[in-house]
């Protein structure tokens, strides 16, 4: 295998891994505060880690100052105005997003919400169709394959959907149109400054619902360090900058394969970290996942749709 493919691909895995363990420490850290506290404080902290990200990124390409759409000032103006408008559409996303999210982990696994999570793999080229884009048979073949092993990992007797399962399924959703959203946006406007935005964004729409919803105190916040720590500096800060270094020069389609390893992660380190188990139709569950997300990534004929984030 080619270094550089080698190397990106092992800086795309160590990004699958950081996000993977990520859900046990959004799973540890329901322990010590809310929901809305744990992802306004991460998501704040995450901004801060980018700023020096952005700033070294602008050093490494000879600091310049350029505007994002072009050099004179109208130009200038709809750039940040752009980036402003993509900046806090992702951000209003991120929030509704990752709060079904922190609220469905609290009554699920970190496992199984690993699994729930990736189905944005598929829902992404599905939601495609609203756009006209076609969808590919191997795709529709790993639905099918994705719906068998959503019913054995979430169903239980009865044919009943848990609470926390569902919630987690909402947040897949809510990831699809916020990739769709980055798509629209990441070839327009700087996507780490944009990425910036998002969690500053999401932080504060976060913490306002905290004091609402929730009693957020210093001391509680304080005995949550290592977990908030975690998912703002690692999963959100050095995560991402891994991710843009580990994409760059790799088929997106590898990338994505790479990328969604993640569900997986979050399985072993929930068994490994929290000890939690899965029953043998859960875990024939994961596996009709694997095979759909697999599928979701292999690639089509022009003209369909593919699983490319």
């Amino acid at each position: 295998m080619d270094k550089f493919i080698l190397r990106q691909s092992l800086l795309l895995f160590l990004t699958a891994v950081i996000w993977g363990i990520a859900f046990v420490a959004q799973s540890a850290g329901m322990d010590y505060v809310g929901p809305f506290t744990y992802n306004g404080v991460r998501c704040i902290l995450g901004g801060l880690v980018l700023i020096p990200c952005i700033m070294l990124l602008d050093r490494m390409q000879g600091n310049r100052r350029e505007s994002v759409l072009g050099q004179d000032a109208e130009k200038g103006k709809k750039g940040r105005s752009m980036l402003l408008t993509g900046g806090m559409s992702c951000g209003l996303l991120l929030f509704a997003a990752i709060s079904f999210q922190q609220v469905g982990i609290q009554y699920t696994t970190v496992g199984k919400a690993g699994f729930i999570t990736a189905m944005y793999i598929l829902l992404v080229p599905l939601l495609g169709l609203f756009v006209h884009k076609k969808v590919g048979l191997k795709v529709w073949i790993g639905v099918a394959f994705a719906v068998c092993g959503l019913y054995l990992l979430c169903m239980g007797n009865g044919f009943s959907l848990k609470m926390g399962d569902a919630l987690v399924m909402v947040c897949a959703v809510l990831f699809s149109l916020h990739i769709l959203v980055i798509d629209y946006f990441s070839p327009k406007v700087d996507c780490v400054r944009m990425s910036c935005i998002q969690f500053w964004v999401c932080g504060i729409i976060s913490l306002v619902c905290s004091f609402f919803l929730e009693s957020p105190d210093l001391g509680s916040i304080l005995a949550a360090w290592q977990p908030v720590c975690y998912g703002g500096i690692m999963s959100c800060g050095v995560a991402y900058t891994l991710q843009i270094v580990g994409q760059k020069g790799m088929n997106p389609t590898v990338a994505s394969l790479i990328l969604s390893l993640e569900s997986v992660v979050s399985v072993v380190a929930g068994f490994l970290i929290l000890h939690q188990t899965m029953s043998g139709k859960e875990l024939l569950g994961c596996l009709s996942m694997v095979v759909a997300i697999v599928l979701a990534q292999l690639p089509e004929r022009d003209g369909e749709c593919v699983a490319d984030i």
